[in-house]
């Protein structure tokens, strides 16, 4: 599933898919299979949500040991400047709760999008983003929800615009959406 051709060369892969779709394990495949040293970047937080807690135990075990663990839900432009490094692979998983994080703490989302989009084809080091597609489903009945779905949005084409491939998942299948040049 991760051997295609079109992604292999790509130093910036964005890995986008709806929940469940594969989206990760796709990204953790991706990531091994070219090599380098694996760098996990979790954005996730737990707090008091078991179920959050279960979801990220449930990824720690099919990752096993051969990974190293970054956890870091805001500061993700700067830890990457810092672990994207020659000889690493750092899979960034996710964006959309990054987002949620940066959201939530009342940050500038703009200038953060813009930071890591310009930051992207700087690292020396390869990386796999993932994120969610949130723009598929029905409009959001509230203006929060709606806020963030155009955020979501706004944040998977600058970061697409600056990758050198992205692939879209549904059911487990990968889509090349856009090509190493």
């Amino acid at each position: 599933m991760t051997d295609l051709p079109a992604i292999a060369g790509a130093r910036c892969v964005l890995v986008l898919g709806g929940a469940r779709s594969g989206k990760s394990r796709f990204a953790e495949a991706h990531v091994l299979a070219g090599g380098g040293r694996p760098i996990y970047l979790a954005t996730a937080t737990v707090g008091d949500d078991a179920e959050m807690a279960a979801r990220i135990a449930h990824h720690r075990a099919r990752r096993g040991d051969a990974w190293s663990t970054v956890e870091e839900p805001l500061e993700l432009t700067a830890t990457l400047h810092r672990l994207a490094q020659p000889g690493a692979a750092v899979l960034v998983d996710c964006l959309t709760l990054w987002l949620t994080n940066v959201m939530l703490a009342g940050r500038d989302i703009p200038a953060e999008t813009a930071a890591l989009a310009a930051a992207l084809p700087e690292l020396p080091g390869r990386v796999v983003l993932v994120a969610n597609e949130v723009g598929l489903g029905i409009v959001p009945d509230n203006a929060m929800a709606r806020a963030f779905r155009d955020l979501a949005g706004r944040l998977n084409q600058a970061v697409a615009a600056t990758a050198d491939a992205v692939v879209f998942l549904a059911a487990g299948l990968p889509l090349v959406l856009k090509a190493c040049p």
